[in-house]
């Protein structure tokens, strides 16, 4: 499978979001995917050699750099800058990717633009519960949310910090750690502290226990920037050094030979669990949020008694077997699996048994006086149907199937086909229309069961205007659960107010190759074939669904407003009589 990472930060320096990148890119290569990373870099060498990759002059590599970095948080009003956007764009379209996995796309960046550019499959992955404060508007993490086909968190905090912003299924990963690199040597008497902004206290707790542990020595281990050095005290000098480590290797060195690690209170998780993946007993204590200098004792008890250091290093490193790089590649290789299952297997060529069958113009969506905002008479609209050229149609009255049961009548004996049809309002995830139907459904059923009692009847679920926001439609997890469930999406409706709702819906019929439709949705004569498909003529579902495959959609769009006037027009009047 070819997989493209998306990450937001830039490569060329140091970040935990990117070691977890490296770490699962380089697992899934070894499973067989072909993975290339996009990313920014501050590296010249970077940029040059990416800007060769993305207008085609050299082949991908392991890392292509779109473009140049820029600071980027939750607060920032800084777009991602035209050129870089551009270089996107045709990195993605030029890989040709199965599926794009972004990270951290809560950011108004390279992960965001990609989820919402890309027409392969895609997942989001949420690493920091400080990242989360993009897009703004809730209409559009909606839709960044229905152009996700999958959500991941790498921890529980984090994952109900991005559910109330970002609502859906999501799944829990380990942030991963290379075993090897932090396999455990032979230990020192150690004990490193990480230190963090603003959290002094708990170091200076371990440095008042180090007093009392003469044999012992101490690291300070500053994995983010901008930690500035501690006072040491003088009569620890000899035992006490500070150490960077912004990225794995330098850690590790550290990490390795430690007996005893004491994670900051607000603590990065990566380094805690390279702690435990290096075999360091782990000093934490009850209420040491509340009270750091806690932190000392944890460290004192862990030191004095050598039994339960060892019972604890042990314990650590047990305790992250499940954690590696390899193992977090293998859930995401099983998910990635689920996830390209949910498209329709292409159909073989085969020849086309409806040749000989004229070709038609079909409207697949509109209404008559028995829905409740229409006045149009069934008799009046097969005229108009027929004037107009239309060869067959869909009527799909709201909850109600009399409608449908009278043009029936009315288009007995005459070249018109009628398809019998009820667009039923669900429970709380918007319309779904039935066509093909015996008998009427009632509406408030759920999703599902609406689906079911489709089913029951042999019918065809058509799905309308999935992404037209003025009306109420099915969220996107619901989308994404039924979607196997979905005969025909509605790829064009004539009266959205919006085309890029039609878009989205054509983007999403085309990622999971879905059998398009396109109606008029009319409620007043004038509007019906407005938006219809040229296709084969059809006497039954299974004809239907095979004149669907070579359809094309006609798009003839009159004002909107005037067709909403002659709407509110006629139901004055039906109001009047």
């Amino acid at each position: 499978m070819r997989v493209c990472f998306v990450t937001p930060f830039a490569w060329s320096q140091p970040h935990d979001v990117n070691e977890h990148v490296a770490g699962v890119a380089d697992a899934l290569r070894e499973l067989g995917h072909e993975v290339t990373v996009l990313a920014p870099s501050t590296r010249a060498s970077d940029l040059l050699a990416g800007r060769r990759v993305v207008h085609g002059h050299r082949e991908a590599r392991d890392v292509v750099a779109v473009g140049p970095a820029v600071p980027i948080s939750r607060r920032s009003q800084m777009g991602v800058p035209v050129g870089v956007r551009a270089n996107l764009r045709l990195a993605l379209a030029r890989g040709r990717f199965d599926l794009v996995h972004a990270f951290e796309p809560g950011l108004p960046s390279l992960s965001y633009l990609a989820l919402r550019e890309t027409e392969a499959l895609t997942v989001a992955t949420f690493c920091s519960v400080d990242r989360l404060g993009y897009p703004p508007a809730r209409s559009q993490r909606e839709k960044l949310l229905a152009r996700t086909d999958a959500l991941l968190a790498l921890s529980e905090p984090i994952r109900d910090a991005a559910r109330e912003r970002f609502p859906g299924d999501y799944e829990v990963v380990s942030p991963g750690v290379s075993l090897d690199l932090f396999a455990p040597v032979e230990k020192r008497r150690r004990i490193t502290v990480e230190l963090r902004p603003n959290e002094r206290p708990g170091a200076r707790g371990v440095l008042r226990a180090l007093r009392e542990l003469s044999s012992w020595e101490a690291v300070l281990l500053r994995a983010t920037p901008l930690v500035a050095r501690p006072a040491i005290p003088r009569d620890l000098a000899a035992r006490v050094t500070v150490r960077t480590g912004r990225d794995g290797p330098a850690r590790a060195a550290v990490l390795r030979e430690t007996s005893i690690f004491v994670p900051g209170a607000d603590g990065m998780a990566r380094v805690l669990l390279e702690a435990r993946a290096a075999g360091c007993a782990i000093a934490a204590a009850t209420g040491i949020e509340q009270q750091p200098e806690l932190a000392g004792a944890a460290a004192a008890r862990l030191a004095e008694d050598h039994e339960l250091c060892a019972r604890e290093q042990r314990a650590a490193r047990e305790s992250v077997e499940g954690d590696s790089f390899a193992a977090v590649a293998g859930k995401l290789d099983e998910l990635y699996t689920r996830l390209t299952r949910r498209r329709r297997p292409v159909a073989r060529r085969v020849e086309d048994p409806l040749t000989d069958r004229p070709w038609i113009v079909a409207d697949l969506h509109m209404h008559t006086s028995w829905s409740f905002d229409c006045a149009v008479d069934p008799a009046e609209l097969v005229d108009h149907a027929q004037a107009e050229g239309l060869g067959a149609i869909a009527v799909t009255d709201h909850n109600v199937f009399g409608g449908a049961l009278e043009t029936l009548d009315e288009a007995r004996g005459r070249d018109l086909i009628v398809i019998p049809g009820e667009e039923i309002k669900t429970d709380n995830q918007g319309e779904v229309i039935g066509l093909f139907l015996e008998r009427e459904i009632p509406r408030g059923l759920t999703f599902a069961d609406t689906i079911a009692a489709i089913r029951e009847q042999n019918g065809l679920v058509y799905l309308p205007h999935p992404f037209d926001r003025m009306h109420a439609i099915p969220d996107p997890a619901t989308l994404h659960r039924h979607v196997a469930d979905i005969d025909v999406l509605e790829v064009y409706n004539a009266r959205l107010l919006f085309e890029a709702q039609n878009d989205e819906a054509l983007r999403f019929a085309r990622k999971y190759d879905l059998t398009m439709g396109a109606g008029s949705d009319a409620h007043v004569l004038q509007g019906v074939g407005t938006g219809a498909l040229r296709m084969r003529s059809f006497r039954d579902p299974e004809e239907f669904m095979i004149s669907l495959r070579s359809a094309e959609i006609l798009r003839r769009p009159k004002s909107l407003a005037y067709l909403q006037s002659l709407k509110w027009v006629a139901q004055v009047k039906e109001k009047v009589r």
